[in-house]
């Protein structure tokens, strides 16, 4: 198949990596002059486990199955990352309940090595760290996400595949065979494919509406959350990552690390109309305090701005949190045609798995 992967993210390249090894001619249309500059480039860089999500769901499934197939890709093709585990705290026993359940459902999930701790573990592996119980989770890590796509768009181009930038999908339509693709920028034309894949992420609402007899009631809401994040001066107090109890349409302000040992905060969650990527100094009291609750010695003025994402939600305040949509030529009967909703966190460790279920759709 000539297929055109539209979204030049970590899941839209994993995508053309998948069909270009099956030896399927891909090209990966990004409407920015760069590829990985939406969601992809502004999130935490964690490798999740797979423990939040429930059993069963395509969450679930891609995350542990993605994670495995990360790890192994970055290690076969030199990817900075590291397995620096993962600590879920309970600060009150109200919350234990919580990360129990979220023991719980980890093992149903098939997450590797997760571990309940009290408050004298958990301590023992990280003395700052205050807490009356905790979940380990080895297998948890950090990963450059830059070089994971540089690497996966190497992929695509060794295969044979092309990231044509620049390129927004403004239409497409079905004729004879085939799908009539118009596309505008800076060389607007049309372009002829067997088969589509829409992983725009924040855009693909806007792609899925312009491809004519995609039944419009098809496509999902959007749904919009903002998270910032602040860095942290100074020398780490931690080694791994500390998440606290999760809370509506998000894992709560948790500390992360990157791979030259940097601390930072966040995501919180603030739900917006419009992608708004500032982050408010003023936000900074309102991070201490959070954070404090896990980490009672944070010294005063150690946080500073840093950047924030959009969350392409499929489900608001109030709601239950959604699942990821993958709507294949076996849910709605366009053959060719294959469209991602809501591919959130954890995205970025489903998207070889993602990839591999997008391929045999299509195949199929």
């Amino acid at each position: 198949m000539d297929t055109l992967v539209v979204g030049a993210g970590v899941v839209g390249l994993a995508i053309g990596r998948a069909l270009a090894l099956r030896g399927h001619g891909v090209i990966v249309a990004e409407s920015e002059g760069a590829f990985g500059t939406g969601v992809s480039s502004r999130s935490s860089e964690v490798i999740h486990g797979g423990m939040y999500y429930p059993t069963g769901s395509l969450r679930a499934r891609h995350c542990v199955e993605g994670r495995r197939l990360l790890y192994d890709f970055c290690e076969r093709h030199g990817v900075p990352h590291r397995a620096c585990g993962k600590l879920i705290v309970a600060v009150s026993e109200e919350e234990r309940a919580g990360i129990e359940a979220i023991h719980a459902r980890g093992l149903a999930n098939g997450v590797e090595g997760l571990r309940l701790l009290e408050a004298g573990e958990a301590r023992r592996l990280e003395p700052n760290l205050a807490c009356v119980a905790a979940l380990e989770s080895p297998a948890t890590g950090i990963v450059d996400s830059h070089a994971l796509m540089l690497s996966l768009l190497g992929a695509v181009e060794d295969a044979g595949g092309a990231l044509a930038l620049r390129t927004p999908i403004e239409s497409a339509r079905r004729e004879g065979g085939s799908w009539r693709v118009r596309f505008g920028g800076d060389s607007p034309g049309t372009l002829d494919v067997d088969a589509i894949v829409n992983a725009a992420g924040l855009g693909a609402q806007s792609v899925a509406h312009g491809i004519e007899g995609y039944p419009p009631e098809r496509v999902p809401r959007q749904v919009l959350a903002k998270g910032r994040y602040f860095g942290c001066t100074g020398k780490p107090a931690f080694t791994r990552l500390i998440y606290p109890a999760p809370v509506e349409g998000g894992l709560g302000i948790h500390l992360t690390l990157d791979l030259a040992g940097r601390v930072r905060f966040g995501p919180d969650v603030a739900w917006v109309e419009t992608p708004d990527y500032a982050v408010e100094p003023e936000m900074a009291a309102m991070f201490e305090a959070a954070i404090r609750r896990y980490w009672p010695a944070l010294p005063d003025g150690r946080l500073t701005p840093d950047y924030a994402g959009i969350r392409p939600k499929l489900s608001g305040p109030g709601e239950p949190a959604a699942d990821f949509l993958v709507d294949g030529p076996a849910e709605h009967r366009m053959p060719g045609l294959v469209q991602l909703f809501g591919i959130e966190s954890p995205g970025l460790t489903s998207a070889l798995s993602l990839a591999e279920d997008v391929a045999r759709r299509l195949e199929g």
